[in-house]
C-alpha cells in the first residue's frame, strides 16, 4: 500500500499542462506545456528521473534483504516488525510531504526512498517466519497462495488511496498511505502473537506421516518433533525450542541444495515484469489511452487483482501435480503472448483492456507469488538442511534478494527504454518472461521424470492387485 502511490502520481508529476486553465496571477506564457509540473520532474528527462527514485527504493531493498534475516532471527518478530511499520510509514509519509514543504530538489526524493527500501526489508522474513509458526505443511501451495493475496490487495489500496488526492494534493497521497501504515505497525505491536503456544494452542502438525512422531520418544511432550525431513514452518517453529542451535549455512552452501539457482534466477526475472507493472503501468495506460491520473490509477488495480487470482491458481494447481516449476513455466509460456496482445489490441476498448489486464496480472504474478511461497518452503525441506532454522532464512534471503535484484532492474530499464517508445519496454519485458522459463527447463524435465516413475509404480502396482 505505501509503495504504490509512486506509480500513480507519476502521471501528475509531469504531464501536458496545455489542458490545465493557468492561475489568473499566473506569469507563464500561454504555449508553456511544462508549467503546471513538479520541478525537478518538469524536464524533457523526466522518465529517467522517476526510474531513478524507484531504483533508489528497490536497490536498496535488494542490499536490505540479504542482510534483514540476520536481525531477524535475533530479534522478537513483533518489535521487528513493529519498528519496521512505524519507519516505512515515517518515510512513505515524509515522500508525500515533498509536496507541502515545496521541496524540488531531486536528492531528497532519493533518499527518502533509499531508506524507506532499507526499513521495508523488515517485513517479507517476519512474515514468512510468524506464519510458519502458525501453519502446518498441510495443502502449503494452496495456503500460502491465500496468504499471499496480501501483496495485490497492497496494491490495490495503495491505487485506490493515491487516486482520491492525486489530482489535487498528491502529497495527500503518500502521507495517509504512511499514517495507515504506522497505526498498523502499533496494531501489531499489541496484538501479533508469534507463537501458538503463547496462547496455549497447541502447534500445528508438520509432518507428512503421523506416526512418525510417535517413534520420537526423546522430543519435547509439547513441542512439534524435528527431523531432517521438516518443512520451512517446523524448522522455524522448532528452532525456538531447542536447546542446541545449530550453526547457519554458508552462502555458498546454500546454493549448493538443488533448485535454490534456478528458481532464485527465475525470480530475478519474474519480479523484472512484475515490478515494471507495478511502477509503470499507471503511466502507460495514462499516456497511451489518455486516462487522468485518477482512472488510469484505479484501472491498474485490475491487474493486482488478476494477481491474487493467479496466486491462488498457482498454488492450487501446484499441489494437484506436485509440480512446482512446471506450473511455473507454464503461466510464464502463456504470459508472453498475453503481453504482446495487451500492448497492441489492450487499448481498443475497455472490456478488451479489462479482460487483458486481469489475465496477465494472474499470469505474472502467478510465478512470483509460487516462488515467494511455497517454493521457499519446499526447499527449506532438503534433506540436507537437516531442519536447519538458519539455513532456511539463508535460502530464502537468497531468493528473494536475487528477486528483489530483478525488482530493481526492471522499472530502472523502463525508465531508459520508454522514451523510445512502449513497444520496446514490452519487447524486454517478454525477453525477461522467456528467460525466466528457460531457467527452469532442467526442474521441469526433472518434475516430468518424477511423474513418470510414479506413473509407472501405480501400474505396476495395479497389475499386482489383478493377478492376485
Amino acid at each position: 500500500m505505501s509503495r504504490k502511490p509512486i506509480s500513480v502520481v507519476k502521471s501528475r508529476l509531469h504531464h501536458n499542462c496545455s489542458e490545465v486553465i493557468q492561475p489568473l496571477n499566473s506569469t507563464h506564457s500561454l504555449n508553456d506545456t511544462t508549467w503546471c509540473n513538479w520541478a525537478p520532474f518538469d524536464k524533457s528527462n523526466y522518465k529517467e528521473l522517476l526510474g531513478a527514485v524507484d531504483n533508489a527504493f528497490l536497490v536498496a531493498y535488494a542490499i536490505g534483504m540479504f542482510i534483514s534475516g540476520i536481525f531477524g532471527e535475533r530479534l522478537p518478530l513483533r518489535y521487528y516488525l513493529t519498528a519496521g511499520m512505524l519507519l516505512s510509514g515515517l518515510f512513505t509519509s515524509l515522500f508525500g510531504l515533498g509536496y507541502f514543504w515545496n521541496i524540488h530538489v531531486l536528492w531528497y526524493f532519493v533518499l527518502v526512498q533509499i531508506f524507506n527500501g532499507l526499513v521495508q526489508t523488515t517485513g517479507w522474513p517476519a512474515v514468512v517466519s510468524c506464519v510458519g509458526n502458525w501453519f502446518g505443511k498441510g495443502k502449503r501451495g494452496l495456503i500460502m497462495g491465500i496468504w499471499n493475496s496480501h501483496t495485490s490487495v497492497g496494491n490495490i489500496l495503495g491505487s485506490l488511496l493515491a487516486g482520491v488526492w492525486v489530482d489535487q494534493q498528491w502529497g495527500l497521497s503518500f502521507v495517509v498511505p504512511g499514517v495507515i501504515t504506522a497505526i498498523m505497525g502499533i496494531i501489531t505491536f499489541f496484538f501479533l502473537i508469534e507463537y501458538p503456544e503463547d496462547v496455549d494452542c497447541a502447534p500445528p502438525q508438520h509432518h507428512g506421516n503421523p506416526e512418525e512422531s510417535q517413534d520420537r520418544p526423546e522430543d519435547p511432550a509439547n513441542g512439534p518433533h524435528c527431523n531432517k525431513e521438516s518443512s520451512l514452518e517446523s524448522a522455524v517453529t522448532c528452532s525456538k525450542d531447542a536447546s542446541a542451535q545449530p550453526t547457519a549455512i554458508s552462502f555458498f552452501g546454500a546454493l549448493r541444495i538443488p533448485g535454490v539457482v534456478e528458481f532464485s534466477l527465475c525470480l530475478l526475472f519474474a519480479k523484472l515484469v512484475s515490478y515494471t507493472f507495478l511502477y509503470w503501468l499507471p503511466l502507460y495506460i495514462a499516456n497511451v489511452v489518455h486516462f487522468t491520473a485518477k482512472e488510469a490509477g484505479d484501472l491498474s488495480t485490475l491487474f493486482d487483482v488478476g494477481g491474487i487470482i493467479g496466486g491462488i491458481l498457482a498454488g492450487l494447481v501446484s499441489d494437484y501435480i506436485n509440480g512446482r516449476a512446471t506450473t511455473c513455466c507454464v503461466m510464464l509460456i502463456l504470459a508472453a503472448p498475453m503481453m504482446f496482445l495487451y500492448n497492441h489490441v489492450g487499448q481498443s476498448g475497455i472490456g478488451i483492456s479489462i479482460v487483458m489486464l486481469l489475465i496477465c496480472g494472474a499470469l505474472v504474478n502467478g510465478p512470483y507469488a509460487l516462488i515467494t511461497t511455497a517454493v521457499s518452503a519446499d526447499l527449506g525441506t532438503h534433506k540436507s538442511l537437516k531442519g536447519n532454522a538458519k539455513a532456511l532464512s539463508t535460502v530464502t534471503a537468497i531468493i528473494d534478494g536475487t528477486g528483489s535484484i530483478g525488482a530493481a532492474l526492471g522499472p530502472l530499464l523502463a525508465g531508459l527504454i520508454s522514451p523510445t517508445g512502449w513497444n520496446n519496454v514490452f519487447y524486454m519485458l517478454i525477453a525477461a518472461d522467456v528467460l525466466a522459463c528457460l531457467l527452469l527447463c532442467r526442474l521441469v524435465y526433472k518434475e516430468i521424470l518424477a511423474w513418470k516413475s510414479s506413473l509407472g509404480k501405480d501400474r505396476g502396482s495395479n497389475m499386482a492387485l489383478t493377478h492376485a
